[in-house]
């Protein structure tokens, strides 16, 4: 495994593999991360990560600055996962002193986290788009915990003809249904016991839906519920949005997803899944 932290190193090494996988982090990697690197390697035979903290996706009161960070413990789980090249920029190589240009994202970037987080997906498109300009891979691996974002990244990739296939993989889970994040080391004690109502309320959702509940706002109070029992009522969103547009539609279609984001004490966990 060969790591590197200028942009001129990286490419001069790139150019030994014809076909990359690709899967960009923010690093403090998880079972979720590492089987996205696993998939990649098996899927083109080499695969290259990036760690990076993205500034420029954070806003002014995010957490930015206690963004769990262990380089050295992430590059030996890349190494044992079998990644062959990993990129590891500080802020100033993707963003030297005189860089001003942002990509916005308009339709899917607009609803949701792109209400509550201003500036978010224009730093994520950004940062994204660099980092594929740098890797040139074939495929990049995004996992589905991130649903809104891996919709922006396709928009993108399509709306820029960047010539790299998205592919989405499910969301690696703890054993009590929590989705794994490299957040989640932050939660309290008292925080992570509760954290599992997430999942729960999406498996509420998921069951009436089945048993034939297409009413949006029935949906969306049930899953309030079970977060608000469990003593999670800072409720951001907790909503059923078709998965292509990410709008409310009200009956929802059998395109249906249901998506969530609470705040856990300083925590912000987001969840979804497809009904």
């Amino acid at each position: 495994m060969q790591v590197f932290e200028t942009i001129g190193a990286f490419r001069a090494a790139r150019t030994a593999y014809p076909t990359l996988g690709f899967v960009p982090t923010m690093g403090f990697l998880h079972e979720g991360h590492l089987g996205l690197v696993r998939r990649a390697k098996a899927e083109n035979g080499a695969v290259a990560v990036s760690i990076f903290v993205n500034p420029t996706q954070f806003g002014p009161n995010e957490d930015y600055a206690s963004y769990p960070r262990d380089p050295e413990r992430d590059l030996t789980l890349l190494k044992e996962a079998g990644a062959d090249l990993v990129f590891l920029p500080t802020p100033d190589v993707l963003y030297p002193p005189g860089s001003v240009t942002r990509i916005e994202v308009g339709g899917v970037a607009d609803e949701l986290e792109g209400q509550s987080r201003p500036g978010h997906f224009s730093g994520v498109a950004t940062v994204v788009t660099k980092l594929f300009n740098i890797v040139q891979p074939q495929r990049a691996y995004f996992g589905q915990k991130d649903a809104q974002q891996c919709a922006v990244v396709r928009r993108f990739v399509a709306d820029l003809d960047i010539p790299v296939e998205i592919v989405v993989c499910d969301i690696a889970r703890e054993a009590d249904g929590l989705a794994r994040s490299s957040r989640n080391v932050r939660l309290t004690t008292e925080n992570r016991q509760k954290a599992p109502a997430l999942f729960q309320a999406l498996q509420k959702a998921a069951r009436l839906f089945r048993n034939g509940e297409r009413d949006v706002d029935i949906l969306e109070n049930a899953m309030r519920a079970v977060l608000t029992e469990a003593g999670l009522p800072d409720i951001d969103y907790a909503t059923v949005v078709n998965a292509d547009t990410f709008r409310r539609e009200q009956p929802c279609s059998d395109n249906a997803l249901a998506l969530l984001a609470v705040q856990a004490g300083e925590v912000r966990l987001i969840d979804n899944m497809p009904l």
